[in-house]
């Protein structure tokens, strides 16, 4: 298995753990799958709630936390810690403003199109910049913008497909249409890559992310292209995993037809663990009756049906009769609790298997 350049950082291990919020992925998780040679990440996304005894607002106690969780995790990591910062947030400027100052080694930027994420570098700045991204056409877009604007290239592109957990960024009619899958994205964008690639001399690794558990998943897609893997829900069922017990169990005793497909206060649809109030919901009993937080830009509390950052709060907390569990749709298929070591070695030693089976059929 190569390792994972990104300019001058390298991951010994091509793994990003993908940024859950709230609260699901902090700087104990992140830190753990740093020292374990894969790249460790921290959500951005409600860290005001987590840390509201520290400042007199939300946004405020958004930026001490960030600022505490990025410094806790280089405290007990020197392996790469990066920071997902979703475009919908109201204070995503802040938030990476704050990344940047801190220097997180890279800035994950999803649910959206980062259009202007350079522009917040600094003259001193030695954050990555990497766009999630769902298809080709963002991938090249945001190249082409990032290129005349700011005369900058994206580090690393992550393309996440429709198996993924939390919200996707696809049509509801799209998630389970073949054309849109993982397996057909990633040749794609990395064919629109190669060509800024050639064009301006430069290395812009592109990764598979959504709905890879197994390190057999792994395999098959590097072979589609892709430089490495980020995975997601496989670590929320790690004892370094940031959330509550509870909300690990739910994983754990998950089955496959709990996975389901819900329409997010956000304005995309999401992916989440069937639950008693996500039924709730669907009754019209879970009418928010203010906005104390104003923490995304594309919600309205008077048209969502719930208030979203504090039913993950709960979720988060451990308090699911009041929230609920993102979740991508191989989640259910967690057998038990186990460590980020052993996660990452299953992984690993998996995916060699594979590779292995592979060329012993070609050479047949």
């Amino acid at each position: 298995m190569n390792s994972l350049k990104i300019g001058n950082l390298t991951a010994r291990v091509p793994i990003i753990q993908g940024g859950m919020g709230v609260g699901i992925s902090l700087n104990g998780l992140a830190s753990a799958v740093a020292n374990e040679g894969g790249i460790g990440v921290i959500s951005c996304a409600g860290l005001g709630l987590i840390y509201r005894n520290t400042a007199k607002d939300y946004m405020e106690a958004c930026i001490c936390g960030l600022k505490e969780e990025i410094r806790k995790a280089k405290e007990k990591t020197s392996g790469i810690v990066g920071v997902n910062i979703m475009m919908a947030l109201t204070n995503f400027a802040d938030m990476v403003k704050t990344s940047i100052a801190e220097k997180a080694d890279i800035i994950f930027a999803g649910a959206g199109l980062p259009l202007d994420l350079p522009k917040y570098r600094t003259p001193d700045c030695t954050t990555k910049l990497v766009p999630i991204v769902s298809s080709a056409r963002a991938a090249k877009l945001i190249c082409d913008k990032w290129k005349s604007l700011y005369d900058y290239l994206p580090d690393m592109i992550v393309v996440e497909g429709p198996k993924a957990g939390g919200h996707l960024g696809f049509k509801s009619d799209q998630i389970h249409d073949p054309n849109f899958s993982l397996e057909t994205l990633i040749p794609e964008v990395v064919k629109e890559v190669a060509v800024f690639e050639e064009k301006y001399g430069v290395e812009i690794p592109v990764i598979a992310a959504g709905g890879i558990y197994t390190g057999e998943d792994m395999y098959n897609i590097m072979q589609k292209g892709a430089k490495g893997v980020q995975i997601a829900s496989r670590f929320v069922t790690t004892h370094e995993c940031d959330a509550d017990e509870k909300f690990k169990m739910s994983y754990v005793k998950a089955d496959v037809n709990d996975v389901e497909i819900i329409q997010s206060p956000v304005g995309m649809p999401g992916r989440a663990l069937k639950n008693n109030f996500l039924e709730k919901v669907k009754q019209g009993l879970t009418k928010p009756k203010s906005c104390p937080y104003q923490c995304l830009r594309t919600c309205d509390y008077q048209k969502s049906p719930y208030c979203i950052i504090v039913a993950l709060y709960n979720a988060y907390k451990g308090n699911l009769d009041n929230g609920y569990a993102f979740a991508g749709s191989n989640a259910y298929l967690a057998p038990k609790i186990s460590s980020v070591k052993e996660t990452i070695n299953d992984l690993m030693s998996r995916f060699e298997k594979a590779k292995t089976e592979t060329l012993a059929k070609i050479k047949k």
